[in-house]
């Protein structure tokens, strides 16, 4: 071989990545199960079809399992051959977190679909479309580069549009759909000429890179780089439902089947958050004085819209009880969102504040909805009122919410919620941002109100006219489906409120 033909041959071969499988198996198991569902889909009778829904929860558990060998350390690949430095994926201590609590509440938003693809929902379509979004969202945490975050982000969210919008013949299901599509779509729009802005003043996509590059920006590029953070900023404040993004919210979360809106309270809100800490933190610091203090406004002006929007809630008016949580999801947004932003004041070790405080909301805010569809199946009106009583018709589900409730609220015996809270309280005073702190002390007091109201309800005697049924000899037999969904996550709280480091140790340790 000629001495040219032997350099090419081994520039070629520099050019030739290896692939860690190990470090992408998360999402590539996902995503191969979503096939196998779709294709399953075509050969199994309509009698078998529940077998499909067994098939994408022991697919959820592998991808679990696949976590284990990611919990220690750093992995990354495809990697640049000129800077091995760079990388588009990466699977570090924030990424394995992320991944853990996305696939988790997956596994759980499939348990609770179990019983309702029998009866109301495609079941092949359904399963597909999780499985799908799953495996964006499992992406989204580890991708280390805008272009393989945006692709992330419209993988986890094109499945969701339809999984709203999957109850066939259903007007509000119809309408849900439409309005989570076009609000998501435009700020995808915006969020891309942002990325394009970004990439115009930096000339790369991979996200240390940008860091470095906008640390020495030119300055006649300086006003486009700023333009681009703050645009790319407004895709993921969608999808966290962060104020004014947040509109689409209580509409979707009332629309969508109750699995799905549970999804997207937890799983559509972890990607959003994630996707937001990995451009702020580790693309963007160089703009620190642009995303923070915007961000702390966004921090006050969320959880201010949501807890008064959730005040606002009359008992007796159709899916209140569902209006209530969407609200209230907006205003635990807002706690969300104040470690990211005294991130910008006082360093990177702040948005473990927001990891720790993410992984308590999923939990409990799981179990809320996971009650809320039992309680639906006997009253699909799902009013807060129709939650009266409950604990002498259903006691282990009554004291399961309460306890989600409560920890929601941040009371005892909901430790974990409480402890969260303090976590993101100190990271705004640490960060020398009083006057955030006041804000959500006030805004903690004012969900008080409302979930304590909502805990009351629960133990209340029933009314008059609702006796007799109460009193009957039968009541409808809960799918065990539903049972394990409920008793997981509220095994999951009283574990993190009985040793709250489980969850808390993550605001103190380095997770990039």
């Amino acid at each position: 071989m000629t001495p040219d033909v032997t350099t090419a041959a081994a520039g070629a071969a520099s050019l030739v990545q290896s692939v860690d499988w190990v470090a992408v198996a998360p999402p590539l198991i996902t995503a191969v199960v979503a096939l196998i569902v779709l294709l399953a889909d075509l050969f199994v009778p309509q009698e078998r079809k529940p077998l499909l829904g067994w098939i994408t929860v022991a697919g959820l558990i592998g991808a679990l399992a696949s976590l284990a060998p990611l919990r220690t350390g750093s992995r990354s690949t495809f990697c640049l051959t000129a800077n091995p430095a760079a990388c588009s994926y990466t699977v570090d201590q924030f990424a394995f977190v992320i991944q853990a609590l996305v696939l988790g509440g997956a596994l759980l938003t499939a348990l609770l679909s179990v019983t309702a693809t029998k009866e109301t929902l495609p079941a092949g379509e359904f399963w597909f479309l999780l499985l799908s979004s799953a495996a964006g969202a499992a992406l989204l945490p580890a991708a280390r580069d805008l272009a393989t975050l945006v692709v992330a982000l419209e993988v986890a969210s094109l499945p969701a549009f339809a999984l709203v919008g999957l109850r066939r013949g259903d007007r509000l299901s119809s309408e849900a759909a439409l309005k989570f599509f076009l609000s998501s779509v435009t700020a995808t729009a915006v969020m891309l000429l942002g990325v394009s802005f970004v990439y115009a003043a930096t000339g790369t996509l991979h996200l240390t890179e940008i860091a470095t590059k906008l640390a020495t920006v030119p300055g006649q590029l300086d006003t486009v780089a700023k333009a681009g953070v703050a645009l790319t900023l407004v895709g993921f404040a969608f999808k966290t439902a962060a104020a004014p993004f947040h509109f689409w919210v209580p509409d979707t979360y009332v629309g969508a089947p109750l699995p799905v809106a549970a999804y997207l309270s937890v799983v559509g809100k972890a990607v959003g958050f994630s996707g937001l800490i990995l451009v702020t933190v580790v693309a963007f610091p160089a703009y620190a004085d642009v995303w923070g203090p915007a961000l702390a406004v966004l921090a006050a002006l969320t959880m201010t819209i949501g807890n008064a929007a959730a005040l606002r809630q009359s008992a007796t008016r159709a899916y209140s009880a569902v209006r209530l949580l969407a609200w209230s999801s907006v205003g635990q947004a807002g706690y969300l969102l104040v470690p990211i932003a005294a991130a910008a004041y006082s360093g990177n070790s702040q948005v473990g504040a927001t990891v720790a405080y993410a992984l308590m909301y999923a939990v409990v805010n799981l179990g809320a909805f996971a009650v809320a569809a039992l309680v639906a199946r006997s009253r699909p009106l799902n009013r807060i009122s129709d939650y009266r009583g409950l604990y002498a018709e259903r006691p282990l589900a009554a004291l399961a919410l309460a306890f989600f409730l409560l920890c929601l609220a941040g009371l005892p015996p909901g430790i974990i919620g409480l402890f969260a809270k303090v976590t993101v309280f100190s990271a705004a005073v640490d960060a020398g941002m009083g006057w955030l702190a006041v804000v959500m002390a006030l805004n903690v007091v004012v969900a008080l109100y409302y979930y304590l109201r909502w805990t009351a309800v629960l133990f209340r005697a029933p009314e008059a006219t609702e006796q007799p049924a109460a009193a009957g000899p039968a009541r409808p037999r809960v799918p065990a489906p539903l049972t394990a969904a409920i008793a997981l996550t509220a095994f999951a709280g009283v574990v993190l409120s009985g040793v709250p480091q489980l969850a808390l140790h993550f605001a103190s340790v380095t997770l990039f």
